[in-house]
């Protein structure tokens, strides 16, 4: 793992051969929310899963699955370890599709007082979440699952108390009266795009033999 500066949650730097024995697939990401959701999906499937922080150098793309692919094949070539990597956007029909794949700067920078604001006087309030969850390792190289849900874009953010990130408060999906920062986790993973991205790995990565 040479000139990657790399930190592991749960384990440290000495683990390492202890992961790869026990065939722990990593996840990098340095967002401990998304690394719950997926975790808490994985692990009753059997498969563990530890958190790598790792500084990303992301392409700019309209597709979350270029992102995710490329992310994914970048950190393989650094640390040389089973993993998966996920990307996202909230893709909003009354704006043409923003902010999509670019969603991770859009709630850095305009966050969801902003989304609002740009959705003002909007009537039509459709919106999709994409995912995509790239695995890659030597043998099978990169492996992609994707999967969406659709929902609206609420009038203002609603959340519970230390629930939800990102867009959550203000993502309504339609299958629920409860945005997805009401959710309880069990809740959120029954229904989410990330949920279902994951479900699609393990159910492929269960049928392996790597």
């Amino acid at each position: 793992m040479k000139n990657a500066k790399n930190t592991y949650e749960h384990y440290d730097n000495d683990d390492v051969d202890f992961q790869v024995r026990n065939k722990i697939i990593l996840f990098v990401t340095g967002n401990f929310h998304k690394f719950e959701e997926v975790r808490s999906i994985l692990n009753p499937m059997g498969i563990a899963v530890g958190m790598l922080r790792m500084k990303e150098k992301e392409i700019q793309s309209d597709h979350t699955s270029e992102i995710a692919e490329n992310s994914a094949k970048e950190a393989y070539n650094r640390c040389h370890l089973p993993l998966i990597v996920e990307d996202a956007g909230l893709f909003i029909d009354a704006l043409e599709g923003f902010p999509g794949p670019y969603s991770a700067y859009a709630y850095k920078t305009i966050k969801n007082k902003g989304i609002l604001k740009l959705m003002e006087n909007t009537q039509n309030r459709k919106a999709t979440f994409h995912a995509t969850i790239a695995y890659y390792n030597q043998k099978t190289g990169p492996q992609l699952f994707e999967d969406k849900i659709e929902g609206e874009i609420t009038l203002t953010e609603r959340k519970n108390n230390n629930t939800g990130f990102g867009f959550d408060p203000i993502f309504q999906p339609t299958q629920s009266e409860k945005t997805f920062a009401e959710m309880t986790l069990q809740e959120k993973n029954s229904l989410s795009h990330r949920a279902k991205a994951a479900n699609k790995f393990a159910q492929w990565y269960n049928k392996q033999t790597i």
